[in-house]
């Protein structure tokens, strides 16, 4: 069965256990479901030795310490095979590659976790999908781009802190809330004082 955006927000994330290429470069079985306990960021990218590709996962890596420090993994996933994410990694930047990325790059040939998540597009390649799963494993944030829109890493780690804000207080996020910022009590009054405040 597909997943869709709208209906995997939620629900639990789809599991499942496949080849990644890891930071040390090499093979191992990856299950999601082992990451419970930590926060997610899963993205999917098209296809390895690209071109808008490269740029989010280099732009993923360069703020990767801000992830770790908030207990959050980052997981890559294409339909491309663990030799082709090693041969890419094994390309410096400055020839088309993207280095010692230092999170997993899921191997999903047959396609079958795109489909689940909801992101295959004309049975070929993986939109430009990403996925916020909580420390429980259920997906809290999601967002799609069409092929030739990078994404904003300052908007998965925004997404990221607002969740982790909610949990941690019970105030929800407004628009363009950044960590550091005043959340919002969930009731009439609530929103009342937020919009007098910004009046």
């Amino acid at each position: 069965m597909c997943g869709s955006l709208g209906t995997l927000v939620t629900q639990e994330a789809p599991d499942f256990t496949q080849q990644a290429v890891m930071p040390d470069n090499s093979f191992e079985d990856l299950t999601l479901s082992s990451y419970r306990g930590k926060y997610v960021v899963l993205f999917f990218y098209p296809l390895d030795f690209t071109f808008v590709c490269p740029s989010e996962i280099i732009a993923f890596d360069r703020r990767l310490a801000e992830f770790k420090s908030r207990n959050c993994e980052v997981i890559g996933v294409s339909v491309d095979s663990q030799y082709t994410h090693l041969a890419w990694k094994n390309t410096p930047p400055d020839g088309g590659g993207i280095g010692k990325v230092r999170y997993p790059l899921v191997a999903d040939l047959t396609k079958d976790i795109a489909r689940k998540y909801g992101v295959l597009v004309n049975e070929a390649v993986a939109l430009r999908g990403l996925f916020l799963i909580d420390r429980s494993g259920i997906v809290r944030h999601a967002l799609i781009n069409d092929l030739p829109l990078g994404r904003s890493v300052d908007e998965a780690l925004r997404m990221l802190d607002a969740l982790q804000f909610f949990e941690a207080h019970g105030d929800v996020c407004p628009a363009d809330w950044h960590k550091g910022e005043k959340g919002m009590k969930p009731t009439a009054d609530g929103v009342a004082e937020y919009l007098a405040g910004r009046a």
